[in-house]
């Protein structure tokens, strides 16, 4: 077949997709690619889009590879790695004009389920392993090496970092490690040998890592929860919460067991459900522990009784949503932004809840840490909100840093001293106007500071007492109105402890500005700097805490259209924004994108560009002196 569109030529620039059937092994291949080429001082940023069954359903684990540190999706593929017959015309489809598909040519294929304007490179995979190997897993297994060992070459990554990397995953197991190097190279030499290499996008090695660090957001979270002073976790598993939890255990085996008696300084339980979960960690944080759960969409749901317990009984209590496809079980094993509204108002009644944004691993860990802070300060709980792709993935970002001399923030609790001075204790009495209220932990006072922790109505003192007409429950409307002012006084106050808002203006002035959030900064960021190539400027903001900055509505009052960029259908930071601020709703115009895969620079690129047009907005155009 002739080929009828020059083929792709690009250095450290390009993205490579791998199709595989889930529960095959190929995830652990396909990360040994990327790592390699991370390992030659070039960026990558992986994507592995698995599907909720544990084994036969179609997978893929897309890599980016980009020298100048995009983070995000770009869109569209150079190089399909297509090993699963199942969805081959979905693959080659996917393949940019003068891309490469790379597949299994040991069964012969017709020529109608190519493509002309696509490089096609044939290896007869399994003809190898049914060669070289017995055992039928291991034909499986090696094969994804195999193919590996074939990219390397064709793509010229250098074969030292993968060997290496090899024997790193598999020091001190002498007999795996051997035959997967074997594997390897074996993969390399067919390609150097019968294949034309190299290929028109490859790799060079560079210096543009740096100091950065690979790690997934899960694990970043759950080393800020341990240095933000948690001692107890209270979980129950579900898609893509788990691995924090689990995280958790390693790193708390770690720093939190006793050096001299080897016991465990840390409590972490499984419970039966979510529910059971919260109420583990209401009752713990009430008792003065630092304890968190983590969760998704699903689990928040069942959680709703006690978020309200703990939002008006006022005890702090951090949760983690990994956000994943929804409504009801959804897409598990895919990403949206879809629980903004569910946690910000979560439980029934007049809620309002603190949630706060990380944008990657990074501020996962940083945010991780400060939630423990917020939780104990504001008396209330805390939603961490990310989402399974900065949770599950393994992002490359800036080093985690953390000041020693930093002190946990316990909030307002009254001490023994102070009781003892005869201080005045209500324990929802508001001494200094920010509607804080002061606390005690259980067992501060023999006969002072003691209090009835209800969910029902109480005055400021809910002093405890056995005479039921004195304990200080009341039904008395103005004692009620008093109360729920002074909790929104304290959301109020919440804002001058949450990360603020980062605002970035645009070179030159413009009367547009965009908004977003979270997991969608990397292909925002992206989009941005393709947008102002094109001569297109927009002013941005991205949101970091709920409740909202003053900043904020300033941003939209600055610009005549705000666009707001989110991964759910509704909507919702665009409903947090008008329901919250004194805005001007025509203002704010939706991108939203909601398939459960990562948003990419080139579809906020499309979606925002077709947006500008209908409001006339033009680039601007040097004008020569």
């Amino acid at each position: 077949m002739k080929q009828t569109v020059a083929p792709i030529e690009r250095v450290n620039d390009f993205v490579v997709k791998f199709a595989n059937v889930n529960g095959s092994g190929s995830a652990s291949a396909n990360l040994l690619f990327a790592k390699s080429i991370l390992r030659m001082g070039i960026p990558v940023a992986p994507r592995n889009i698995f599907p909720s069954n544990i084994q036969g359903l179609p997978t893929w684990f897309e890599v980016r590879v980009n020298e100048n540190g995009w983070r995000g999706r770009r869109g569209g593929v150079d190089l399909m790695v297509a090993m699963n017959p199942q969805t081959w015309e979905q693959d080659v489809k996917e393949i940019e004009p003068g891309g490469y598909l790379f597949y299994d040519s040991t069964k012969l294929l017709p020529a109608a389920k190519f493509r002309d304007d696509i490089t096609i490179i044939g290896m007869p995979l399994t003809g190898i392993c049914n060669r070289e190997y017995t055992d039928a897993r291991q034909r499986q297994l090696f094969k994804n090496i195999i193919y590996v060992g074939a990219l390397s070459a064709l793509l010229e990554i250098e074969p030292e970092a993968i060997a290496e990397l090899i024997g790193e995953l598999y020091k001190g197991k002498e007999a795996l490690l051997k035959p997967n190097v074997q594997a390897m190279r074996m993969g390399r030499t067919y390609a150097q040998n019968e294949l034309d290499w190299p290929l028109g996008i490859r790799v060079k090695r560079a210096n543009a890592v740096g100091e950065k660090i690979f790690i997934e957001g899960n694990s970043a979270a759950a080393l800020g929860c341990v240095y933000g002073g948690a001692t107890v976790a209270a979980w129950y598993p579900i898609t893509p919460s788990s691995s924090l939890a689990e995280a958790f255990a390693r790193h708390c085996r770690r720093f939190r067991t006793d050096p001299a008696t080897g016991k465990a300084r840390y409590a972490i339980i499984q419970a039966e459900d979510e529910l059971a979960s919260i109420g583990i960690v209401i009752g713990a944080t009430w008792n003065g522990a630092r304890a968190f759960t983590c969760t998704s969409g699903p689990g928040i749901s069942l959680m709703q009784e006690f978020i309200g317990l703990a939002y008006f009984a006022e005890i702090p209590a951090v949760l983690f949503d990994i956000q994943r496809g929804s409504p009801s079980t959804g897409m598990p094993t895919r990403t949206q932004q879809a629980d903004l509204l569910s946690c910000a108002y979560a439980s029934h009644g007049d809620t309002k809840h603190v949630l706060i944004f990380p944008q990657d691993p990074k501020e996962a860990f940083e945010f991780a840490a400060l939630s423990f802070d917020l939780a104990d300060r504001l008396q209330t709980p805390i939603f961490v909100m990310m989402d399974l792709d900065i949770g599950m993935q393994d992002w490359l970002c800036e080093p985690l840093a953390w000041d020693d001399s930093r002190k946990l923030d316990r909030g307002k609790v009254m001490t023994y001293a102070d009781l003892e001075a005869g201080k005045d204790f209500g324990r929802y009495l508001d001494v200094d106007g920010d509607g804080i209220a002061y606390r005690t932990y259980p067992g501060t006072h023999p006969n002072r500071g003691s209090y009835f922790t209800r969910g029902s109505t109480k005055d400021r003192y809910a002093r405890y007492t056995e005479d039921g007409a004195t304990a200080r429950y009341t039904e008395d409307g103005a004692t009620y109105v008093d109360n729920m002012q002074r909790l929104q006084r304290k959301f109020e106050t919440a804002k001058q402890y949450l990360p603020r808002p980062v605002r970035k203006d645009a070179a030159q002035k413009t009367r547009c500005g965009a908004i977003y959030f979270g997991s969608t900064a990397p292909a925002m960021e992206e989009a941005l700097a393709a947008l102002a190539g094109q001569g297109i400027h927009l002013d941005t903001l991205r949101i970091r805490a709920f409740p909202f900055h003053d900043e904020i509505a300033d941003f939209i009052a600055d610009h005549e259209q705000v666009y707001v960029v989110e991964q759910n259908r509704d909507a919702q930071m665009r409903m947090l924004l008008v329901n919250e601020l004194a805005v001007d709703a025509a203002k704010l115009i939706s991108v939203l994108h909601y398939d459960g895969t990562p948003i990419t620079a080139r579809f906020i690129l499309r979606e925002v560009g077709e947006k500008l047009a209908m409001f006339n907005v033009t680039p601007l155009r040097k004008v020569a002196p």
